[in-house]
């Protein structure tokens, strides 16, 4: 039996993958490579890594409302997150780059959620967003 975790529906849509889980803000204008996906910010914890096929979980999104579009443009390169749970409330910067990149997008509000103690790096998840829940496939 899996466990289901309980969220809120942003953008509709499944998403299916392992966990890139960090607890800080991203910037997707500037701490991402908008040709890789892969994080060069060397200050941000993950810093090497890439968000192609990945389910990512962090708390929101800072910077540039035009971080959007990087996302859009990882997108369309096939480079994106398969979805993204943002760990409270959404923002509008991901709320948006979500919605214009069709990537199912949920978040915690209401919820108390403790992302390092629930989903970890690695953990597969299945994000089912037009049912609002989260299950957790296999822990890591």
């Amino acid at each position: 039996m899996c466990l289901v975790i309980k969220c809120r529906k942003i953008v509709g849509g499944l998403g299916f993958g392992q966990c890139l889980v960090t607890r800080q803000p991203i910037n997707f204008l500037t701490m991402l490579d908008p040709e890789t996906g892969i994080f060069h910010d060397l200050e941000h914890e993950l810093h090497g890594r890439s968000l192609k096929s990945k389910v990512l979980v962090f708390p929101k999104a800072i910077g540039s409302s035009v971080g959007a579009y990087v996302l859009y443009s990882l997108k369309n390169k096939g480079l994106a997150p398969t979805a993204v749970i943002c760990t409270s409330l959404i923002d509008i910067i991901t709320a948006s780059a979500c919605a214009i990149s069709e990537i199912p997008a949920v978040d915690m509000k209401g919820q108390r959620f403790e992302s390092k103690s629930i989903i970890r790096q690695g953990t597969q998840v299945l994000v089912d967003a037009d049912s609002c829940h989260i299950e957790i496939i296999k822990k890591h």
